[in-house]
């Protein structure tokens, strides 16, 4: 009897694996011809006004701050990785567009509702500044914003040279106003406790503004002075970049060389051959470099990619 209730008992158990195993089999089936539809990301802000907020939050003001942080980066992020795979995916690197913002439609006021609500939150300020100021795809290309959330910053804590350095720092770098990043510059080494080197960073900009050099001051002073991990491997990988661009003007003349004397174009394993190059060049990333049609570029895949537009020179001042 007791055979025959524990054969029973294997039986049903195995029934009910095949059952559970064939309902899995024709899930994973429906779900493969009838995808869910992707989930899109909420567009809606119902409340837009800082004192609004405030009111609403009440003791909870610093958690509501952190809640908006975080809706502020899944907003910048899911964003930006959405532009950034479409442009991946054209059959051809798209023209270059001015950036509208649209898509990005909620970065500055989900900052702004952040820094009312905790008005000291010294990453949203710094972060929101960079998000705001990147150019599009990788953001809403909007340094006029990244500049007044900063302002916004100072009116809060006037003694805040960090945010002087952000400003003068977006002013260089995406606006190309070097006259204007000098004076911010100049403003924050006279902040006590400000860093040596902010003077001669302002004298630097202001006498070699747009050159790769001045960039590479410019960011080597962003990495040490980088209160936030990701502030510095973002300068890190600015310098990066920079290094490749000089190396890819180097590469490229040695390309150019060989053309004009073989009267031939050039490819890296001729160059390696002729013992030109030791080898197949690689970027600052791991990545080697192409050639193709006779110019040196970064590689598809690189890390690096996209390089910055170096703007042109501006003669110094008289």
């Amino acid at each position: 009897m007791a055979a025959a209730s524990a054969a029973g008992t294997a039986g049903i158990i195995v029934v009910a694996s095949l059952l559970v195993a064939g309902a899995a089999s024709v899930q994973a089936l429906r779900e493969e011809r009838y995808p869910p539809p992707p989930i899109e990301e909420d567009d809606s802000l119902y409340v837009q006004s800082g004192s609004a907020a405030r009111r609403l939050a009440g003791a909870y003001a610093a958690v509501a701050a952190d809640l908006y942080w975080i809706r502020a980066i899944q907003h910048y992020g899911a964003t930006k990785l959405r532009l950034n795979a479409a442009v991946q995916r054209a059959p051809e690197p798209p023209p270059m567009i001015a950036a509208s913002g649209d898509e990005y439609t909620l970065l500055y006021p989900l900052l702004d509702l952040t820094t009312s609500l905790d008005p000291r939150f010294n990453i949203a300020y710094r972060f929101g500044a960079v998000f705001l100021a990147e150019p599009y795809p990788s953001g809403p290309g909007r340094p006029d914003l990244a500049i007044a959330l900063l302002e916004k910053g100072l009116r809060e804590r006037p003694d805040k040279w960090e945010y002087m350095e952000d400003i003068g720092f977006v002013e260089y770098w995406y606006r190309h106003d070097y006259r204007a990043a000098a004076a911010w510059f100049q403003k924050a080494s006279q902040v006590p406790g400000a860093p040596w080197w902010l003077r001669s960073l302002a004298a630097t900009t202001l006498a070699q503004g747009g050159d790769r050099q001045s960039s590479k001051v410019m960011w080597e002073a962003i990495r040490q002075s980088a209160e936030i991990a990701w502030l510095r491997q973002d300068a890190e990988r600015r310098l990066a970049q920079l290094r490749a661009l000089d190396e890819i003007d180097a590469l490229q003349r040695a390309v150019d060389d060989y053309t004009r004397r073989a009267g031939q174009p050039a490819d890296w394993a001729v160059l390696v051959r002729g013992r030109i190059l030791r080898g197949v060049p690689i970027d600052p990333a791991g990545a080697p470099y192409e050639l193709q049609n006779g110019h040196v570029r970064l590689a598809s895949a690189s890390p690096l990619n996209p390089l910055p537009t170096e703007p042109a020179p501006q003669p110094p001042p008289s």
